[in-house]
């Protein structure tokens, strides 16, 4: 029988060792021309990088894309920077000489994916906005990646990454009942990243079909928004906003972070009925808990959350990390080592 004898080594049926060529990747062949900047547009091309595609990154000449200079955390390069361009090729062109907005151009021709994340109205004015390439070019996927859309009274505001979390009400579900917080990584920025890169890949699907591009169109204000669908949700037909918890999840108990004797952190989600009776049974080792009518639902959980997690937190707290880790294993019961970088 034919088969591998490791993922990376020889396989039994090839006494050279050598192996059939490696599948090549999903976008081999795909050109990609980004003009692109910070954390938004340039996220969505490497993901395209990863995939396989040519990305060539077309950058300022005074200092490049400024995420360049965040900081020099990454080998004397900037964090940001690295984990967003890893794959890619680099011009520096100056879009306002002639000469220069002319090899972009020629670039754009020969390409199958234009990404670009200019201040509002800048690719307009140079001509480099989706609608104005696919209407020269119908084959190319364009993409234009903006704070708040193209129109409306937000379109010329300033859409840096906190700013739009804000906006987007995410600060204000995200922290502790005292201190709303944004997220410690930029969301808005990732959000929007990834709507632009399925929206390529989709673009590029119909391609394949009817053999023409078109505009993609994601803003970091609507992209972010579809990421608040369930505090929407809870805050249009429940009536209220959900609580900031912290780590605690704000309409599911137990759903927390618990101290453990040796002085770590343990985190446990109980999904269903199901899983709080059995960690009421094989890990607090108080199975009446299980059916009393004070814990036996989740909304009765919630209701009764400080005495809900004061059952959890003195079973857990007189536990090793490792032990109680292993009993909520044993249980069934979702859980998690609280860790730092």
């Amino acid at each position: 029988m034919d088969t591998d004898t490791t993922a990376a080594g020889p396989r039994a049926h090839d006494p050279a060792g050598a192996g059939p060529a490696p599948e090549p990747l999903p976008l081999e062949g795909v050109t990609v021309v980004a003009v692109e900047q910070a954390v938004a547009a340039p996220f969505a091309t490497r993901q395209l990088a990863d995939l396989g595609a040519r990305v060539v990154k077309v950058e300022r000449i005074d200092g490049g894309d400024f995420a360049r200079g965040y900081d020099t955390a990454a080998g004397g390069l900037a964090s940001h920077f690295v984990w967003c361009n890893r794959g890619k090729e680099s011009v520096a062109l100056d879009l306002k000489d002639p000469r220069g907005l002319a090899v972009v151009r020629r670039l754009v021709a020969d390409a199958d994916v234009f990404v670009q994340n200019l201040a509002q109205g800048a690719a307009a004015r140079l001509g480099l906005d989706a609608a104005t390439l696919c209407a020269a070019h119908p084959r190319l996927v364009a993409v234009d990646i903006s704070g708040y859309g193209p129109s409306g009274p937000y379109a010329h505001k300033r859409a840096y990454d906190m700013l739009v979390q804000c906006e987007a009400g995410l600060v204000s579900v995200t922290g502790t009942p005292e201190l709303p917080v944004k997220a410690g990584i930029p969301a808005a920025d990732i959000a929007a990243a990834m709507y632009a890169f399925s929206g390529v890949l989709a673009a590029l699907v119909r391609r394949g079909v009817t053999g023409r591009g078109g505009p993609v169109e994601v803003s970091m204000l609507d992209a972010l928004t579809e990421w608040m669908g369930h505090p929407l949700h809870h805050t249009m037909h429940g009536g209220a906003a959900p609580a900031r918890t912290g780590l605690a999840h704000a309409v599911i108990a137990p759903y927390d972070a618990y101290p453990t004797a040796d002085g770590g952190r343990v985190l446990l989600a109980v999904q269903n009925d199901r899983e709080w009776r059995r960690l009421a049974e094989q890990v607090l080792g108080r199975p009446e808990s299980g059916t009393d009518p004070a814990f036996a639902t989740n909304a009765a959980r919630v209701v009764h959350r400080e005495r809900t997690d004061a059952l959890v937190g003195r079973a857990l707290g007189a536990l090793g990390t490792d032990e109680a880790l292993a009993r909520l294993e044993a249980a069934g019961i979702a859980c998690a080592r609280l860790r730092d970088l």
